[in-house]
């Protein structure tokens, strides 16, 4: 039924995809950084459901759909960036409460976010629009290839991101009985959150630009 034979070079390619940082791998480093390794492990069950989310729209067929309208995923980009934008407002907030003497972490609906951080990030469906039908190889129903891929892919990120988050995690428990120490944690995810945002911004207008030039 599954052609198990393209596993080892699928997992290569992977590894090379999860490799540069990344929104998912980002946002991982600043759960950690902010609410600990008990918020990391929410926020990537939470990553992990938005990536099934798109796993289970390409092998439906909605591949297509992103493929005729490329706008659809620049919209998707745009409300990512700004709800990265939207976390660092958040985290800036909890940071000025932690300097104050009333430390709030509990601002965190780290499963909530890691969704919605997930499926603001097409690079995910874009990978699986381009990689996915490669490795159909010999497999007799290309659908149950495809679902046996992607949950690989989905299991990979959630143990790779889970202990960036995890290890970042071990900084905030170390520094947690300082309110000082703990708004400095939030100032950095703060910070994270919007570098990310910038940098998916800036490559929305170069490649908004570039089309506008041909």
């Amino acid at each position: 039924m599954v052609d198990l034979a393209v596993l080892p070079s699928y997992i290569a390619v992977i590894l090379l995809f999860l490799a540069p940082p990344g929104p998912d791998m980002a946002y991982m480093l600043a759960v950690g950084l902010e609410g600990g390794r008990l918020s990391a492990l929410r926020a990537i069950v939470g990553i992990g459901t938005g990536m099934s989310f798109y796993v289970a729209a390409i092998v439906a067929g909605m591949g297509e759909i992103a493929r005729s309208h490329p706008s659809v995923l620049d919209a998707v980009r745009i409300l990512g960036a700004a709800y990265l934008l939207w976390l660092a407002y958040v985290t800036m907030r909890s940071a000025r409460r932690a300097i104050n003497g009333h430390g709030d972490i509990a601002t965190g609906r780290w499963y909530l976010r890691g969704v919605l951080v997930s499926l603001t990030n097409p690079k995910i469906i874009l990978f699986y629009l381009a990689v996915l039908p490669q490795f159909i190889g010999s497999a007799e129903n290309p659908e149950l290839q495809m679902t046996v891929l992607g949950v690989i892919n989905v299991l990979m990120e959630v143990i790779l991101y889970g202990c960036i988050g995890v290890l970042s995690g071990f900084f905030q428990a170390r520094l947690t009985g300082s309110t000082k120490a703990t708004a400095v944690l939030n100032y950095a995810a703060c910070a994270v959150y919007v570098v990310l945002a910038a940098a998916i911004t800036v490559e929305i207008l170069l490649a908004y630009s570039n089309s506008r030039a041909r």
